[in-house]
């Protein structure tokens, strides 16, 4: 691991530098993998329930567990986060605050949350109760930061896709500002090739939401390339969109010089022996990285806020730790975006399931095994699988009986019969994808009758002879239990009492969850005591500390209001009248055509729309179309739409969108409400408002003219939206190509390039038709934007036909219908047909019929109930 070399601390980093041991939090879908990270030094485990959490298909606890698991957590020293990371939708609020109360009254750490509405809904719960903002919450920046800490969020968790050098910037501006915010960061585990928050894939694809929990891991599956109308060959790589795993092992200096409060390890769904592993490395790595830093600072604060334990065992369970990464869950692992955009690291496209560590490509095949150079260690009993360039396939693997050397080479045999050798060749990939010695020893680790990983405490004895012997052990929050003997001291006759034999008889704790750290000897004069009460006491004030720590948290709970607690019926209509209803007749409805190209916009100008949508992939174009727009006659307006996210250190975006002259943006992200905040807004789809009190608090905070509902809506869910906030708040997504993957990831840079990011691509997105062939033989188009993200769109486009009418009986008057890549006849053609379905000319069926139109809204179709 690199060392940090002591230096004088520059300005920034006076700003930056840690100040606390960073937390340690790790994954738990079950109860055998919350002891796992107990027992391998977790300092934080964080966790789903039954409900509202955004791993539906894994375990998770039940709202039951919580006072078990809680008083099993605290008396380990160990915080409990509850995942509270999805949208929930304005039908569900009732259900949610009464979770949410449990939670909170089972004395929870905290909450991770994605939705806004749930955190203003939380707030209203409890003026106390931790809000940790979720990665689902796409922060990417100090305005993110800023957004978050305003919804009373105590924690963020910023982008897997931030690097270390954005976190130490967002952290040095926002405590400029006076707005930091303890800053949360995964350090280990599977990326999302999207933004989390911002994938649609498994909702447009299969009615699956990733932002309900219901990821189906598209971006796993194989894809073919086509540029240009043609397949580019990418001989056995298959798997264009899915990342290497991350492991942040080698970053650990830099991740606490940049003052990462809390690393966080992913893995709900993965097995013990996973949780055990990874935590016992990354335990050890933070504490050598940390020692470290300590020594390089020399800072006084540092060391003083630094609490750790210890474990019994004194090493990795493994002598590389490396090994048990690879060995307990690898698709390869890679540093990420930590150090920045790599894109030839980021994805290998070779497999996207687990592999292990790789061991040699076959040379030979003989009647029970084959013969290849070991590039690691194997042995009889590991389980082995053969890569033959087809993972999607089935393949050729099983347990190794013996493994003989033969100079350079190993002969690696089988049981017999165990292998099909027709499917195995020569040059195939020997993988090792099992280690059943490393799993014994992980689950070892945990599956113990003496805590494994033991909390410091602190002794202080007081006492003089003919006086109380008083004992007070401190624990590494400050919690203090004070045992006092029943008989007096005496006088010592021969040996006093010294430390040397307090220590000795105080630091037999071995069944409890503590080891003594300090002994701070109090005693006056020569001190007699017997040592079978100095146990009692040690005993006694041991059982009080762990009562103590098992104590449920108090969090204030308000009383629960009436229904307008989680409806918005009251303060929708107040609301109603403080923004502008439509300017059109109350039965007018208006189509804003949403665009992406001169052609498209050059097509719409001929048409009698007064706004006009317009998103370009080169923010520098803007100034133009503004200028080709205002130039028509009309009146006419124009949106303009920026890149849907932002990272800290983009402003020269920013500086074009304000120059441009546009008549008002979309709002897509939190930089976009604050930067462009004197400029008439409105909020896209993007921001992910799925309930009333999203939209409330967006409309009314950032004062926005109107807002695109969430496209994880289905027709129902949109329903209950409607009821529950003013119609005109709104605009709906009549017609689109689904934005199905939105992600940092370059495919163009990645295989139509040997760059590693924008700067030595030789930009071929300028010069490249792309699309990404799925399963199915679906095409879909893939986009580039001012930042270098990719997002691939749906080939086929999905309408919302059918359901206009009902959105006009609830008072929607806005709609959008979104274009692609269509030609200006289909331009025109389509919002002709549109118009037509709005003045009743034509039904939605007619429509999405002779347009083959995925006939779909948001998620599901849905039912539309009556207003």
């Amino acid at each position: 691991m690199p060392k940090l070399i002591p230096k004088r601390l520059s300005s920034h980093e006076e700003n930056t530098r840690q100040v606390a041991k960073p937390e340690l939090l790790s994954p738990a879908g079950t109860w055998d993998c919350a002891r796992a990270a107990v027992e391998n030094g977790a300092d934080a485990i964080f966790f789903g329930l039954e409900r509202f959490n955004a791993r539906m298909r894994g375990k998770n606890f039940t709202v039951a567990d919580l006072p078990e698991l809680m008083a099993y957590l605290h008396s380990r020293g160990v915080k409990g986060y509850v995942t509270f990371n999805i949208l929930v939708f304005s039908d569900e609020m009732a259900d949610a605050e009464d979770f949410l109360r449990s939670i909170i009254a089972a004395g929870v750490d905290a909450a991770i949350v994605q939705d806004v509405g749930i955190c203003r809904l939380i707030r209203r719960i409890s003026p106390d109760f931790p809000i940790h903002a979720s990665t689902q919450m796409s922060v990417t920046s100090e305005a993110g930061i800023e957004f978050a800490r305003e919804l009373g969020s105590s924690v963020v968790v910023l982008a897997r896709e931030t690097s270390l050098k954005e976190v130490g910037a967002i952290r040095e501006k926002t405590i400029a500002a006076g707005t930091e915010v303890p800053i949360e960061l995964f350090v280990h585990g599977a990326l999302c090739v999207a933004y989390s928050g911002q994938c649609l894939t498994s909702e447009s694809l299969g009615g699956r939401s990733a932002n309900r929990g219901e990821c189906a891991q598209a971006c796993r599956l194989p894809y073919e390339l086509y540029s240009n109308g043609k397949q580019v060959d990418l001989g056995d790589r298959r798997y264009l969109l899915s990342p290497q795993d991350l492991s942040g092992l080698d970053a650990m200096p830099e991740i606490i010089k940049n003052g990462v409060a809390t690393l966080k390890i992913e893995g709900r769904l993965k097995a013990p022996e996973y949780v055990a592993a990874v935590t016992q490395v990354y335990r050890k790595a933070l504490d050598d990285a940390w020692n470290e830093y300590v020594g390089a600072t020399s800072d006084a604060t540092a060391q003083s806020s630094s609490v750790g334990g210890t474990s019994s065992t004194s090493s990795a369970t493994h002598p590389d730790p490396k090994y048990q990464l690879e060995m307990t869950f690898s698709r390869g692992l890679s540093d990420g975006w930590l150090n920045g955009i790599d894109n030839q690291k980021l994805v290998h496209a070779r497999f996207g399931k687990k592999r292990g560590l790789r061991l040699g490509i076959v040379k030979s095949i003989e009647k029970d095994g084959v013969l290849l150079e070991l590039e690691a260690p194997l042995k009889a009993g590991d389980g082995v699988v053969f890569d033959r360039g087809r993972p999607d396939e089935q393949e050729e693997g099983g347990r190794i009986t013996s493994v003989d050397t033969r100079g350079r080479d190993s002969f690696v045999r089988f049981l017999n019969d165990s292998i099909n050798w027709k499917r195995v060749n020569v040059g195939d990939t020997l993988f090792k994808t099992s280690d059943p010695a490393l799993d014994k020893a992980l689950r070892q680790s945990y599956e113990v009758e003496q805590p494994n990983y033991t909390r410091p405490i602190t002794a202080t004895v007081h006492g003089e002879p003919g006086k109380l012997l008083t004992l007070e052990l401190r624990d590494e929050v400050g919690r203090v239990a004070r045992s006092e003997s029943t008989e007096p001291l005496q006088e010592a006759a021969k040996r006093a009492l010294d430390d040397e034999t307090l220590t000795k008889q105080l630091s037999r704790l071995g069944a409890t969850p503590f080891h003594l750290a300090s002994l701070d000897n109090r005693l006056v004069g020569n001190c007699h005591f017997p040592v079978s009460q100095i146990n009692q006491l040690r005993r006694d004030a041991v059982d009080t500390l762990t009562a103590l720590r098992r104590e449920p948290l108090r969090w204030t709970l308000n009383h629960p209001r009436s229904s307008s607690s989680t409806s918005s019926s009251s303060s929708a209509s107040t609301s109603s009248s403080a923004y502008p209803s439509s300017t059109l007749d109350s039965k007018a409805s208006t189509i804003i055509p949403y665009l992406r190209s001169f052609e498209q916009l050059e097509a719409a100008l001929t048409l009698p729309y007064r706004e006009l949508y317009l998103e370009l992939e080169n923010p520098k174009h803007y100034k133009k179309a503004v200028e080709l727009v205002h130039a028509a006659p009309g009146d006419k307006k124009i949106w303009v739409a920026p890149p849907r996210m932002f990272k800290t250190g983009e402003d020269w975006v920013v500086k074009q969108l304000t120059e441009c002259g546009a008549d008002g943006f979309l709002a897509r992200n939190h930089e976009h409400l604050k930067s462009l905040s004197k400029f008439p807004l409105r909020g896209d789809f993007s921001l992910n408002v799925a309930n009333h009190l999203t939209a409330e608090y967006l409309m009314e905070r950032y004062q926005l003219q109107r807002l695109t509902a969430s496209y994880d809506l289905n027709a129902t869910q949109l329903a209950a939206l409607l009821e529950n906030a003013p119609a005109n708040w709104f605009e709906i997504t009549l017609h689109q190509h689904m934005p199905m993957f939105h992600m940092e990831h370059c495919v163009f840079c990645a295989f139509l390039s040997d760059g590693k990011d924008f700067r030595d691509c030789g930009r071929p997105c300028d010069k490249h038709s792309v699309s990404i062939k799925d399963r199915t033989g679906m095409l879909h188009p893939l986009k580039a934007d001012a930042g270098c993200r990719n997002t691939v769109f749906n080939a086929k486009a999905q309408t919302g036909a059918e359901f206009a009418q009902d959105l006009l009986n609830f008072g929607v008057r806005h709609f959008r219908v979104e274009f692609l890549n269509e030609s200006p006849e289909e331009v025109r053609d389509t919002l002709d047909r549109y118009e037509r379905l709005l003045a009743g000319k034509l039904s939605g069926q007619s429509l999405w019929r002779e347009l083959k139109l995925i006939n779909q809204l948001g998620v599901t179709r849905g039912t539309l109930r009556e207003k």
